[in-house]
């Protein structure tokens, strides 16, 4: 998601600014927000063993394999549900195709705090979860529909139309598939085109979400997808080429990154084991508290608070953003803790962050792990809400204080955890680990 440069503003700063508080398709590289690598090479002043730390470090690798494998394998499930979708469209089959969508979020919400830190994932991640996206540019949408400013694709409807007009340039679109989709993003500069990913899917299965801060999600009828008797929306067969080709290239890009997190083999992971320990945990630390601060509590959270924009709303055709939420938050979790619980109910576990600053300062380690209590418990306020009949898109309405305040509640909570997640750092003697901000959304 969009990221702007980052300014030194403290976290004491922070919490002022998000006590009286009423997008992310291509990240700043997380190798230029850390610290510089004279800093990360630098003899190491650190009070932790150095063979437990690397213990630390290849159990966060393992974690990251096992999480992107659930993602891959329940984007295969998704890829199914879709099939089965497409070769008899109804309410029935359209519905678990979402369902299917929804199980697919819940493991690759938790990959998203190995984004910053790891450049192989940050440099991959606008390819499948880029948000916000004009939809225009994929499919119609409602006459009175809001795009960005400027986007040159906004209304280009690839699904309606075989070439497509960017100022000069004259586009064929004919033969939808992943190759031209991926091809498609950012198209024009507007990093509001967006043509792969989640939300692409998202807005093929749900359509439009038109009930602004009401209740209700995205309405698509499933004769969108219907050849023939029955069909609407037009171009059905084309769109039935993009659900197809967007789905199977998700399938096909997390098989490229699982990949790169196996053991044994000239990949990433190998390239991150062979750094120094403390490389290996600054890295983590980094990506918990660059999620945790600039983008869970900045860009997905304050930034549609304070505007009352469900266009910055992150889930948002699906209204499933309380769990998109929660999820993130629980993978800054599994990584400090160093466990993650599997969709087939395993829970992997091994060496931590949090044995090793406990070693070093069990107050820290124990504030901080009370920190991420409590942020995820502010973040089940939000899934409970959702639960109630209040989704996300409700609590941010201007009208809407007590729904707003939980908000608030979460992002202060981010924001204290953020700091605790520095202090952890200074004990384990890695010191200016400069979490990613994103000032411009405090």
């Amino acid at each position: 998601m969009p990221r702007l440069p980052l300014a030194s503003a403290s976290l004491l700063a922070l919490a002022i600014s998000l006590a009286g508080c009423g997008d992310d398709k291509n990240a700043t590289p997380a190798s230029q927000s850390a610290a510089p690598a004279s800093q990360q090479n630098a003899p190491a002043a650190a009070a932790f063993d150095q063979a437990e730390a690397q213990a630390v470090v290849k159990h966060y690798a393992d974690l990251a394999a096992a999480i992107f494998g659930d993602a891959l394998n329940t984007a295969k499930d998704l890829q199914a549900a879709v099939d089965a979708f497409l070769a008899a469209p109804g309410e029935a089959t359209l519905e678990a195709a979402k369902q299917a969508w929804l199980a697919a979020r819940v493991p690759y919400m938790q990959t998203e705090v190995f984004r910053f830190g790891n450049p192989n994932v940050d440099e991959w991640e606008g390819q499948l979860n880029a948000w916000p996206l004009d939809e225009g540019l994929i499919d119609y949408v409602a006459g009175d529909y809001q795009h960005a400013l400027g986007n040159p694709g906004a209304t280009a409807n690839i699904i309606a139309n075989t070439e497509i007009r960017v100022g000069e340039e004259v586009i064929d679109v004919t033969t939808i598939n992943g190759e031209l989709l991926a091809s498609l993003n950012e198209l024009g500069g507007s990093e509001a085109n967006v043509a792969t990913g989640y939300h692409a899917i998202e807005f093929l299965l749900w359509g439009q979400d038109l009930n602004g801060t009401g209740a209700g999600a995205g309405q698509r009828p499933y004769s969108d997808f219907l050849v023939g008797e029955g069909a609407t929306g037009g171009h059905n067969e084309r769109r039935r080429d993009f659900l197809k080709a967007a789905t199977d290239l998700l399938v096909a890009d997390l098989e490229d990154m699982v990949a790169q997190w196996q053991p044994g083999a000239d990949n990433y992971r190998a390239s991150l084991e062979a750094e120094s320990a403390e490389n290996g945990l600054r890295k983590m630390l980094f990506g918990m508290g660059s999620l945790s601060l600039g983008e869970l509590a900045g860009e997905r959270m304050k930034v549609s608070l304070e505007a009352n924009s469900t266009e910055d709303e992150h889930d948002c055709f699906s209204d499933n953003t309380h769990n998109s939420h929660f999820y993130n938050g629980l993978g800054i979790r599994n990584v400090y803790l160093g466990e993650y619980r599997r969709v087939n109910g395993e829970l992997l576990s091994g060496p931590s962050l949090a044995s090793l600053v406990a070693q070093v300062d069990a107050g820290t380690d124990s504030t901080l792990k009370a920190d991420l209590d409590a942020s995820q418990a502010r973040l089940q306020a939000l899934v409970d809400s959702a639960a109630q009949g209040v989704h996300y898109d409700q609590l941010i309405a201007a009208d809407n204080s007590e729904g707003q305040q939980l908000i608030r509640d979460a992002i202060a909570a981010l924001v204290k955890q953020t700091a605790s997640i520095e202090q952890a750092a200074a004990k384990l003697g890695i010191g200016d680990l400069n979490p990613d901000t994103a000032d411009h959304a405090f």
